[in-house]
């Protein structure tokens, strides 16, 4: 096995597959190179002289300069590199990738799952409990427990939980809307069977607003419950869990096609192997469901910063790539109204596993999305709205 590996035939830097003592020479892609110094498993060594202010080069792309001059057999990282993102920035559309579309090989793919009203196909089918108010979290969670012994007349229901969280009482404005929309969101996935809506009263979260959110809801899959109506509300919302579970028994588990699979895109914790190992596998995952007509969402926005004209440039037009520049610069300045470096990412146990600078975290993490063309941008909370890459 290599001992050092370069990913791209622009890079000026190659990744430890293991740790390498200092003064072992080794030869990487027609490059001979001596360590200087003993480099850990998954840190860079550089493979040519890199003047100071210079560009480190890894998957094509610059990660930040050098803070000092690099000789090759170096151990590169935070010491020496250092980041190259700050302010907001100006962005051009080049779509250099948009002709790239995943191709299937005309296999029919299937997976058991359940089918609902509105077309979409969950993996899952159980009763939630919402809450539209954290004041209410300890409720839910009592409902949830008291009725799971209501689960043994219902074979097709997989369970019965509560979504605790803490908001919707005293929000306002933009961040009282959010909270909404990301309760009527969670409400209508295709891996709930039926929704209990669980209120407390006096919360600016009001069941009525969210009554409207949902209003397309079929009216047998969702109930509510306002807490402050009723005498016993453990009771009454068991009660409620009861005449909901028939609606959910109903489904049953046959054969949907791929194309009706949703997956989220997520970091499960990165080092300087992620980009070159797991990452790279999940984004071939990512077109082949592409491919197969189904949808994978890219998330966790920070995690782009360096990377995001790659994803720019892949947008399916200049309407996609306006609203990933938004996207893009809305979370940069929230970090800087806030007095937050932009660029503070990667964590210590990130750095500890070779990652130097968050654009360096960021390529790695954006190949979870593979190569396919970008069809939708999604703001926090948003339901998708079309298939494809988001």
């Amino acid at each position: 096995m290599e001992k050092l590996y370069r990913i791209n035939p622009r890079d000026n830097v190659a990744v430890a597959i293991n740790a390498i003592p200092a003064g072992e020479t080794i030869s990487v892609a027609g490059i001979t190179v001596t360590l200087n110094a003993e480099v850990p498993a998954g840190h860079k060594v550089a493979i040519k002289d890199i003047p100071q202010g210079e560009e480190i080069v890894k998957y094509g792309f610059p990660i930040g300069t050098a803070k000092e001059k690099v000789k090759a057999g170096d151990w590169v990282h935070s010491h020496n590199t250092k980041s190259k993102l700050g302010d907001l920035l100006e962005y051009s559309y080049h779509p250099e990738n948009v002709k790239h579309t995943p191709k299937s090989d005309g296999k029919t793919y299937t997976f058991k799952g359940y089918e609902r009203e509105d077309g979409k196909g969950g993996i899952r089918n159980e009763v939630w409990i919402i809450p539209t108010v954290g004041c209410v979290n300890s409720i839910a969670r009592v409902i949830e427990a008291k009725a799971q012994e209501l689960l043994k007349d219902f074979p097709n229901v997989e369970g019965i939980y509560a979504y605790s969280h803490p908001h919707g009482c005293s929000q306002l404005a933009g961040d009282h809307k959010r909270t909404q929309k990301f309760l009527a969101s969670l409400a209508h996935s295709p891996n709930a069977g039926a929704v209990l809506l669980l209120s407390l009263g006096c919360e600016n979260n009001q069941m009525d607003q969210m009554q409207e959110l949902i209003k397309d809801m079929p009216k047998d899959k969702i109930d509510y419950l306002i807490c402050q109506d009723v005498e016993d509300e453990i009771s009454a919302g068991v009660e409620k869990v009861k005449k909901l579970l028939p609606y959910a028994n109903k489904f049953t588990r046959k054969e949907l096609p791929v194309s009706k699979l949703t997956f989220g895109l997520k970091c499960g914790g990165s080092d300087g192997l992620s980009g070159i190992t797991a990452n790279p596998l999940l984004g071939v995952f990512s077109d082949w469901i592409v491919a197969q007509g189904g949808t994978t969402v890219l998330t966790e926005v920070p995690e782009m910063f360096g990377a995001e004209t790659i994803l720019m440039n892949r947008c399916q037009d200049e309407a996609t790539f306006e609203k990933t520049v938004h996207l893009i610069n809305d979370f940069k300045e929230y970090f800087i109204k806030q007095g937050q470096p932009v660029y503070e990412n990667p964590s210590p146990g990130n750095k500890a596993g070779g990652i130097s600078t968050l654009e360096e975290k960021s390529l790695g993490c954006t190949q979870k999305c593979g190569k396919s063309i970008v069809r939708g941008v999604l703001k926090y909370g948003e339901r998708l709205s079309v298939k494809g890459l988001n």
